[in-house]
Parts: C-alpha cells; sequence; structure tokens
C-alpha cells in the first residue's frame, strides 16, 4: 500500500515538474550554408586531396584537372604568332637606307654651296666664266630634285611597311585573345575552394573524368550555424532582427543545453507549420519562418538537429 501511494506522489512530482517547466516560443531545425562546388573544366581529374569532414581554407586549391590539351594548343598559338611576326617587315632597316641616300645629297649640296660660293667671286675678278656658275646652278637644282625624290620615295615605302605591320598586327591580335582564353581556362582546371569550412560530401575521385558544372563535393561553413524556428502570428509582434534569443538543444544527460543566438531573418509571409514540428493539431496552425544565427566554435551543433527558442 505504500509502494502504490508513494509512486502516486512520484507521478503527481513528475507532473508537477512539466507543467512549471517554461514552454518553448519556437521550434526548428538547424542547417547551414551548403556550397556545391562543381569542376569549371572537362577532362581527368588528376587531384582531389580532399576527404569528408575536412577543414578547407578559402582560396585553398582542393585538386587538379588535366590541362595537358590546352597547355599545347597555347603553345601552337604562341608558335603562329611568332611566324607571323618574322615576317613583319624591318622597317627601321628600310628607313635607315633613305636617311644615308638623304645625308649624301646633303653632304653634296654643301659642297657644291661652297664651289658655287668660290666661282661667283672668281668671276668678279673674271678667273672664271658664266658657264662655270650656270653648271654649278644646274648641279645644285639636280640634287636638290634627288632630295625632293629621296623624301617622296620615303614617305611612300614608310606609308606601305605599316600597311604591312598593320595588316600583321591585326592577324596577331586574335591570336593573343585566344592565348588569353586559354590561360582562363587552363587556370580553371586548378579547382579553389570559394569558402573556408568543412567537407560534407564527396563526390569525385582522382582518376575520374569530369564535365563543366559537375559536382566534386560539398562543403559549409559550420562555425556559425542558422536555426530556422516558425513562430505563431500572435507572437511575430514580440521578434525583431537583430534580438538575442535563447536556444535550446538536448545534452547527452537528459537536460537542455543552453546558447545563445541572433535574429537575422524574419518571413514576410505566412506558411503552415511544418510536419517535422509539434503536433498534428499545431501543424495546421499558419506560421512565420525566422533564421536564428547561432555560434558553433565547438562543433556541438549539427545540421538537422532539432533545437527550441525562447524570446
Amino acid at each position: 500500500m505504500n509502494t502504490h501511494i508513494h509512486f502516486f506522489l512520484l507521478l503527481l512530482a513528475l507532473s508537477a515538474c512539466q507543467k512549471s517547466a517554461p514552454k518553448a516560443d519556437a521550434y526548428g531545425n538547424f542547417e547551414a550554408d551548403e556550397r556545391i562546388v562543381s569542376a569549371e573544366a572537362s577532362g581527368k581529374i588528376l587531384s582531389l586531396h580532399i576527404e569528408e569532414g575536412q577543414s578547407l581554407k578559402s582560396g585553398e586549391v582542393a585538386g587538379r584537372i588535366d590541362s595537358i590539351q590546352l597547355v599545347l594548343k597555347r603553345e601552337q598559338l604562341q608558335a603562329s604568332i611568332k611566324a607571323i611576326a618574322a615576317k613583319s617587315p624591318a622597317i627601321g632597316a628600310q628607313l635607315a637606307v633613305y636617311e644615308r641616300q638623304t645625308a649624301s645629297v646633303k653632304q653634296q649640296l654643301s659642297t657644291l654651296d661652297r664651289e658655287k660660293r668660290r666661282v661667283e667671286n672668281l668671276l668678279k675678278s673674271d678667273a672664271a666664266t658664266p658657264k662655270q656658275l650656270d653648271d654649278l646652278n644646274a648641279q645644285i637644282e639636280a640634287a636638290q630634285r634627288q632630295m625632293d625624290l629621296i623624301g617622296q620615295q620615303r614617305s611612300a615605302s614608310d606609308a606601305t611597311l605599316s600597311i604591312q605591320k598593320n595588316g600583321l598586327l591585326a592577324e596577331i591580335l586574335p591570336l593573343r585573345k585566344q592565348i588569353e582564353q586559354l590561360d582562363d581556362q587552363i587556370a580553371k582546371c586548378h579547382i579553389i575552394n570559394p569558402l573556408q569550412g568543412t567537407v560534407l560530401v564527396k563526390y569525385a575521385e582522382p582518376g575520374e573524368i569530369t564535365g563543366f558544372g559537375k559536382p566534386l563535393y560539398k562543403i559549409a561553413d559550420l562555425g556559425t550555424l542558422t536555426l530556422r524556428a516558425y513562430v505563431a502570428g500572435n507572437q511575430l509582434g514580440a521578434v525583431k532582427i537583430g534580438q538575442q534569443v535563447k536556444v535550446l538543444t538536448d545534452a547527452a544527460d537528459g537536460q537542455q543545453q543552453e546558447t545563445t543566438g541572433k535574429v537575422q531573418w524574419i518571413s514576410a509571409q505566412s506558411e503552415f507549420t511544418p510536419k517535422i514540428i509539434q503536433t498534428r493539431e499545431e501543424r495546421v496552425n499558419l506560421v512565420y519562418a525566422v533564421k536564428i544565427s547561432v555560434p558553433n566554435p565547438e562543433g556541438t551543433l549539427k545540421i538537422g538537429m532539432p533545437a527550441e527558442v525562447r524570446f
């Protein structure tokens, strides 16, 4: 009889504790900003040194895809550019010929001018004839005409050589653009990790053939998780963005572990409560989704883990 009374009192005590325990204001599950890293090139995976659960830094090289065909094509384009450049006329050397001819004629004109002045002086003293002066003037005119002709030939040659050079440059420019495109494709053969986090799933292995856009692995930053909870419409006024809230999760000893979180987002549209939360009767109620940022420095919080929220 005493045993039955003791058991009945224990049930009353447990019932009283449950009734006195504060009820959660919202329920939800943890999620993370997951990112699927896909291949940006096609070919054989030469290396992919990652494992599930491994931590990676942002910008870290996670692997490499074979790029030998791209490298060979780049070398071929470089050889084509050199071959075209070899056809480029030596403009400087060809114009130097006209410079030497011009210098020679100028020297000739200088000599003729001195001779003309000497003959003019001799003519005054009747030591020279007018024919000598006429001959010198004729030679000077001929040298000046030669100078003009060299200038015209130089200009015509310069224009022709410039047209040829511009034509060769027009052939080289598209090849250089193709090399830039190949450089970008070669760079994308290196698998660069986009964010700091933990590898959740590995989809590929070294030696496999991959293609552009094919998933290689999934990564997420688990240092801070997001709790997506659901708040009833009559509680919405008590929730504000930036508000500090208490987040409760189940601990191993049957108790609840308390963590502080911050409200980051509140949905502007109501929805039905997800089936994974509360009873069937409560699931038909309209609620608003709320995202709460929760620090997870020790990694105790896991993706999909349920939690309660108290404002």
